[in-house]
């Protein structure tokens, strides 16, 4: 893959401000170099053959479908800059990034920036407008609600805001920064949070590890959260209320899962019901309050098993009906075999195991370990609800073949009851596959 560094910087582009005006467009604005203003745009010239994808929608512009920039000097990460086809039309605008794999995030198209002229080139007026579209999308989702007040606000490319992971628990937002734009235009977001109706506080979470691959230098970050977090804070999902931890892992609580859970709330009545890799208890006390007639948890974690039962205090539910055992859970599997035991209900949600595709091959053996021990546990005509959240694995197609693997193994015969992803409020953009990454499936066990 081609370098920044290979890539030429040739001339100059100047961005009139008369010409954002209703009628401007990019092409106008491209093609301007009268005018002397204070700063030029930056054009980001794609190579031959690389175009068609880009004005399809996908919003990212590998370094290596650059051929080269126009623009003295050459842009810095986080500069607005115009994507243009080899003869230099415009195909849209983005934010550049010096460093990174991701060249350019495109966030308006050309026919876009015509049609909607009073954000192109505007980073700070485009965020506000994605922003309020995805509150939209939101409310016409029925969230928040009285029963609900925990969702995502923001997904990423599903939102045109790559990058940026904003989920509403409460009056509380937490942000997920995982792109170096984000970092520079930080005040600039926060404002168009607050704006929101119902948020008062706001918690921004920089994912450091994706951070330091688009090239940020997490050295840098300020520490600026609000002293007036609380360290625990309650919210309710589908009517159960939930402790959360805003330290917790991702960004607190996971709401991808909210209607997987709500399935479970209610295929679970008189049921026996395992929870494995159970976090705080989320499809343990869908199980409980869709009636079965006993629930175990299990996970290697303390804090989240802490949270776990003072989830079950919260919701006035029997401990004794609900119960949350700390142990590896490959380790609990193996003990329940040797003591012959099995449930009605299995549900297996462990965490990523494979983060990226080069480390696909060893996360298939796991995945396949994990799903054979728990068929075993599953009783014959049960059910079993199997995840993965590695977007390496729901991406490459392979995961149902390793569950019929982990069903050869385990002699059992499998069947697919249902198959889903992430909540409704995790849109999905088709141009960008590489956004979908959790896999839900319901098995009947034989």
């Amino acid at each position: 893959m081609a370098t920044m560094a290979m890539v030429a910087v040739v001339g100059v582009l100047q961005l009139p401000s008369r010409l954002l005006s209703s009628s401007s467009s990019l092409h106008q604005i491209a093609s301007s170099s009268s005018s002397k203003v204070n700063s030029g745009v930056a054009k980001v010239v794609l190579k031959k053959g690389k175009t068609q994808l880009f004005k399809d929608g996908s919003p990212m512009v590998y370094s290596g479908a650059v051929d080269r920039i126009i623009g003295k000097p050459p842009p810095q990460t986080g500069d607005v800059v115009i994507v243009a086809d080899g003869s230099e039309n415009p195909i849209g605008w983005g934010l550049y990034n010096s460093v990174s794999m991701f060249c350019v995030r495109l966030m308006q198209l050309q026919h876009e920036s015509t049609r909607d002229p009073c954000c192109a080139l505007n980073i700070e007026k485009l965020v506000e407008a994605r922003i309020t579209q995805a509150l939209e999308l939101r409310n016409s989702l029925g969230l928040p609600s009285a029963t609900t007040n925990a969702y995502r606000l923001v997904n990423s490319e599903g939102d045109r805001l790559s990058g940026l992971i904003v989920d509403v628990f409460g009056d509380i937002a937490v942000v997920a920064s995982s792109a170096a734009w984000l970092e520079k235009y930080r005040s600039q977001v926060e404002a168009c949070l607050r704006s929101v109706h119902g948020i008062n506080h706001i918690n921004w979470r920089p994912s450091l590890d994706v951070l330091k691959e688009d090239g940020f230098d997490i050295s840098s970050l300020k520490q600026t959260q609000s002293s007036n977090l609380p360290q625990r804070l309650m919210v309710v999902e589908n009517g159960i209320s939930y402790a959360i931890s805003l330290e917790g892992q991702k960004t607190g609580f996971y709401t991808d899962q909210r209607e997987n859970r709500h399935l479970i709330s209610t295929i679970s009545a008189g049921k026996r019901v395992l929870d494995l890799c159970c976090y705080s208890g989320g499809f343990a006390l869908n199980a409980a309050r869709g009636g079965a007639t006993s629930v175990v948890g299990i996970d290697s974690s303390s804090p989240a098993l802490e949270l776990a039962r003072e989830n079950v205090i919260l919701n006035h539910m029997d401990p004794g009906k609900v119960v949350f055992l700390k142990q590896d859970s490959i380790e609990f599997m193996k003990g329940a075999l040797s003591r012959e035991e099995t449930w009605d209900i299995v549900i297996l949600d462990p965490p990523k195991l494979a983060p990226r595709k080069k480390v696909l091959q060893n996360a298939a053996g796991m995945y396949r370990n994990l799903n054979s021990l728990a068929m075993r546990l599953t009783r014959s005509g049960g059910l079993m609800m199997t995840c993965s959240c590695s977007g390496a694995m729901t991406q490459s197609g392979k995961f149902l073949g390793i569950l019929q693997s982990a069903a050869a193994m385990a002699g059992k015969k499998i069947t697919v009851v249902r198959e889903a992803g992430a909540a409704s409020d995790h849109p999905l953009d088709p141009s960008y596959p590489q956004g979908q990454y959790l896999s839900n499936i319901l098995l009947r066990v034989l």
